[in-house]
């Protein structure tokens, strides 16, 4: 086994973690708004699901530099995290929708919407980078901030 992490599939531990540490925030946070039976057994079910598998991932923040502790004081991060996370979702889904598109009013479209994306993400990137939340040039803070979304994913109540 290694010892350490490559960046590459570090920087990939950062994404899953924090992706998957958003949405357990955002499934635990509406939980009690669903009311179909069978669909809060499927949110449940979600929970639990994502639950393991941050729980399997965080240990591996260890073997990545050392990280510094930031303390955080109300939820804007989070949020902040779940418009990135969104936005980067619409970048990836209208990059590859135009690449299955034949009608040229179509992809025009797409493409606008891409570029509209595009921009979207720089903005909440820009935000989250200027108060903190995501310092994308700082590999220790940015598993830090993974690990302690991650926790407070995993601890809260729902």
């Amino acid at each position: 086994m290694a010892r350490h992490l490559a960046w590459h599939e570090t920087l990939e531990l950062h994404e899953l973690i924090a992706l998957q540490s958003n949405c357990l925030i955002h499934l635990k946070k509406s939980l009690k708004k669903v009311t179909n039976p069978e669909l809060r057994d499927l949110y449940l079910f979600s929970i639990r699901s994502l639950e393991k598998n941050i729980k399997e991932l965080v240990p591996f923040i260890s073997r990545a530099p050392r990280a510094y502790a930031q303390e955080r004081q109300d939820d804007s991060a989070f949020f902040a995290g779940n418009l990135l996370g969104a936005a980067k979702t619409s970048v990836r889904t209208y990059a590859a929708a135009i690449t299955e598109t034949a009608t040229p009013e179509l992809k025009s479209v797409f493409t606008k919407h891409l570029n509209n994306s595009i921009k979207w993400h720089t903005k909440v990137f820009e935000y989250m980078n200027k108060h903190g939340y995501y310092p994308a040039f700082d590999l220790h803070q940015l598993l830090t901030n993974d690990a302690e979304n991650a926790e407070k994913a995993l601890t809260m109540k729902y």
